[in-house]
């Protein structure tokens, strides 16, 4: 008789919605995406626990943010309806109907986090590895294109390999002028086995940015005051943190502990910020890569950041990584 492959990829159906299941049998891992709402990956099961916080019963309620939203053209918040890019003034439109905005008002998140716009690409399944890939063509959405006026497509790839999942995003600028580069993701993770004030969180930075009122960053640093593991009992966690200390690979490695189980994300080196949030009285904690800090187009306009861009006919490319242990 012929073994059962380690790894398989499937398309399947779940209430009327296409979704993608990943399975890794030896680490009991499954993942579960849904391309036509954001590519968002709701499960991540180890040993029959979700990792991911989804506080809903089919993938087709979705509905808030939860599981792995991805965050573009912008990630968190800009200070106001205008961004600066490239020395140049662009004013949003609310009346396309595609921002999001928070408890103030500013526009937050970006315009993918739902999008039908991806269309799955390959689902494929090895002896190493199972993986999707999509892509969305951001070039042609015109109520996109009016609100971030730079040509470009966006390839997203989930592959589960010996239990880890990578989440790798690859941006290919096809426009003119430099695209700048200020996306990230807003992953959010729970525990099974305590509660959550009993998790414990290493923070893998050393300097945080100061915020003012509405979370937009100052322009000052301090200190991440975070020395070994920081007990979610003793506060609540809602900062953004650079300077991130790198493994010998360049990894950045976050992490949450309960009594056995643990979650890790580690962060490739092209993500230099980390924003880091649990609020008070919620199951969840949510490690996010990002490429620049909250409102970077127009604190670099102030010249309070810095924020990479990628050159006219360039790519950029890079990845983070989900791991767990005691499942």
């Amino acid at each position: 008789m012929t073994p059962l492959a380690r790894y398989s990829a499937r398309r399947e159906t779940v209430d009327g919605l296409e979704v993608v299941r990943l399975s890794d049998s030896a680490s009991r891992t499954e993942v579960w995406i849904a391309p036509a709402i954001g590519n968002m990956a709701y499960q991540m099961s180890v040993g029959g626990r979700n990792i991911l916080w989804f506080p809903y019963q089919s993938p087709a309620e979705l509905k808030t943010l939860c599981g792995v939203p991805f965050l573009a053209p912008w990630a968190n918040r800009i200070d106001g309806d205008a961004y600066w890019a490239n020395g140049k003034r662009y004013t949003l439109n609310p009346a396309l109907g595609n921002l999001r905005r928070d408890g103030n008002g500013l526009p937050i998140h970006g315009l993918l986090n739902f999008s039908s716009a991806w269309n799955l690409v390959s689902v494929e399944a090895g002896e190493s590895s199972a993986s999707a890939s999509s892509t969305l063509e951001f070039w042609r959405h015109p109520d996109m294109m009016a609100q971030f006026p730079f040509a470009h497509t966006i390839t997203m790839s989930y592959r589960l390999a010996e239990g880890t999942l990578e989440v790798e995003t690859a941006i290919a600028n096809l426009s003119a002028a430099p695209m700048p580069l200020a996306i990230g993701y807003h992953p959010f993770f729970r525990l099974h086995d305590a509660p959550r004030d009993r998790w414990k969180v290493r923070i893998a930075a050393t300097t945080r940015l100061e915020l003012n009122e509405r979370l937009i960053p100052t322009g000052q640093r301090v200190p991440a005051g975070f020395d070994g593991l920081h007990k979610l009992a003793d506060a609540p966690l809602d900062d953004v943190f650079t300077d991130l200390i790198r493994e010998s690979d360049g990894t950045a490695v976050f992490r949450v502990e309960g009594g056995r189980q643990s979650i890790s994300v580690a962060y490739g080196p092209k993500y230099p910020i980390a924003v880091v949030f649990a609020p008070p009285g919620r199951d969840f904690i949510c490690f996010e890569p990002m490429t620049a800090v909250t409102n970077a187009f127009n604190l670099e306009h102030e010249g309070l950041c810095e924020i990479e861009s990628i050159a006219p006919g360039g790519q950029w490319r890079e990845s983070f990584w989900i791991s767990t242990a005691g499942f």
